[in-house]
């Protein structure tokens, strides 16, 4: 079965349209401003700002799980046409995300400011500013926690061009950001925290704008529904567990770099996930797009057209960010010496592997779209964390018999590519009809061929031209074309090319 053109398949192309629109302008602000902040506080200061927000980014674990409770249970609400039901999960998330702003104040600011002072291998000079840096990156945690029920709903509803509008405004305020750092009147890392702070401060107001005017769910009001809220509690709680995997193996394995060789190290590993998060939003969007209609599609009892998109959605998310992916990686020491100016050491190999691990990582997202759609997540959630988790000592081992740093990356990548067969065995316990071997010959297999064979002559071409700016461009087109040949040679399907050229079409139609 193929995906048919209706105005749900028009939707998520109108949509995934939106957002790459945005995140080409986000990829092209957010380079730019990557390489001004990196200059301007230099290697160390980058570092830091990096490891002591990510003690803050490792609560992200708590509010990660309520996020997707909310996005679940709105998407599964307006599946069924129960406004009156959306009201209260929306009710629900906002009281539920207030109570979790406080309980991340309280740990942050006593195991956290512990940790921050006691445990971090930063200069005495610069903890001064490292407390400053600390007490904005929780406020702004707060702050981003608090308006996940606003976001939540522009996902469910899929108005993703407000969701596009709002990042692009973020991050051209960052930009501005990068260049009022040049004249700050006090220390310049303490005065990037704060004008951080401010920008979270202004996209919650827009978020919270919005929804009020548009959603009639979104006016606030004090519903206490105790079977909902044990649902969503249930829900969240064992996403949570799951999250914990992801920002503990993220975050624990900045901490031992950390241990190990210091903040310059932290800087080249944060660039390498910056990189690696840009090309990844590419793929993100289509997945954020296809979201809200596979929890839609179950909710409505069609379960063969949600196990389509999961499907589709995990071979056509791999592809988008491999587009993007390949360039970079044959050009990954031009591109950041043109990016950056001074490189810092060992970041082209961090570069490499997050790129690898992000790339399986894309598979995987669709599939998690339709276990979370069934609500019942708990054994999932429960061998995730354990699966990621077990990087971190891994990592260690690895550095403490002698590895480079960028070699704790390594189990990341082979955990990445493991999680893709880890979900898909517990979504087929969980609903009839998905098929392993289907699942392996019509994505990972194809997948991962198209992957070799395009960077091995994209590789092979790049080779044949010098390395300067026009070499550099000139490769950048051939590896995107020949990328594209092979996607469509061996990735897409007969009927899925006619639906490719409908799609486009579809776009510009009103739906």
């Amino acid at each position: 079965m193929v995906l048919t053109i209706d105005s749900n398949t028009k939707r998520i192309a109108k949509n995934t349209m939106f957002l790459y629109i945005r995140q080409i302008l986000v990829l092209i602000v957010g380079l730019y401003t990557v390489r001004v902040v990196l200059n301007v506080l230099g290697e160390s200061d980058y570092g830091v700002y990096n490891v002591v927000g990510g003690i803050v980014s490792m609560l992200v674990f708590i509010n990660s799980g309520m996020i997707a409770a909310s996005q679940r249970f709105m998407a599964f609400e307006l599946g069924k046409n129960d406004t009156e039901k959306l009201k209260k999960v929306f009710a629900t998330s906002a009281l539920a995300h207030l109570f979790i702003a406080l309980l991340v104040f309280l740990i942050a600011e006593t195991i956290g400011l512990w940790f921050v002072n006691t445990q971090l291998n930063i200069d005495q000079e610069r903890m001064y500013a490292v407390n400053w840096v600390y007490q904005c990156a929780v406020i702004t945690f707060m702050v981003s926690i608090i308006s996940v029920p606003y976001s939540s709903c522009i996902v469910a509803h899929e108005q993703m061009k407000i969701y596009a509008y709002v990042s692009i405004v973020e991050v051209v305020t960052k930009l501005g950001v990068a260049f009022l750092l040049y004249i700050s009147p006090i220390d310049k890392l303490i005065f990037y925290a704060i004008l951080l702070l401010l920008i979270q401060i202004l996209i919650r107001c827009l978020y919270t704008i919005y929804c009020k005017r548009h959603f009639e769910e979104c006016t606030f009001k004090y519903i206490w529904d105790k079977s909902l809220f044990l649902q969503l509690f249930s829900f969240a709680s064992w996403s949570i567990v799951g999250n914990l995997g992801f920002s503990f193996k993220d975050q624990g394995s900045n901490i031992i770099l950390n241990i190990f060789f210091g903040p310059v190290i932290n800087a080249s590993r944060s660039i390498a996930l910056q990189v690696s998060h840009c090309i990844n939003s590419f793929s993100n969007n289509f997945a954020v797009a296809l979201t809200p209609q596979i929890t839609k599609q179950y909710a409505a009892g069609n379960y063969s057209e949600s196990r389509n998109l999961v499907y589709v959605g995990a071979r056509y998310s791999f592809y988008l960010m491999l587009i993007i992916s390949v360039p970079f990686l044959i050009n990954v020491d031009y591109t950041l010496k043109l990016w950056l100016g001074t490189v810092p050491q060992y970041t082209s190999e961090f570069v490499v592997l997050c790129l690898i691990a992000s790339l399986f990582y894309t598979m995987t997202q669709p599939i998690t779209n339709a276990i979370q759609a069934t609500g019942n997540i708990k054994w999932f959630q429960i061998l995730l964390a354990v699966l990621l988790l077990m990087e971190l000592p891994v990592a260690w081992i690895i550095l403490k018999c002698g590895g480079k740093p960028y070699m704790a990356v390594i189990p990341s990548v082979v955990t990445c590519f493991l999680s893709i067969y880890l979900r898909i065995i517990i979504l087929r316990k969980m609903v009839e009809g998905y098929s392993i071997a289907k699942f392996t010959f019509d994505v990972v297999t194809r997948c991962c061929i198209i992957m070799m064979i395009s960077l091995l002559v994209s590789y092979y071409i790049r080779n044949i031209f010098e390395e300067n700016f026009v070499g550099f461009i000139v490769t950048v087109l051939l590896s995107i074309c020949v990328t594209v040949f092979f996607i469509l040679l061996f990735g897409v399907k007969k009927q899925e090319k006619e639906i490719i050229v409908m799609k486009l079409r579809a776009i510009f139609t009103k739906g």
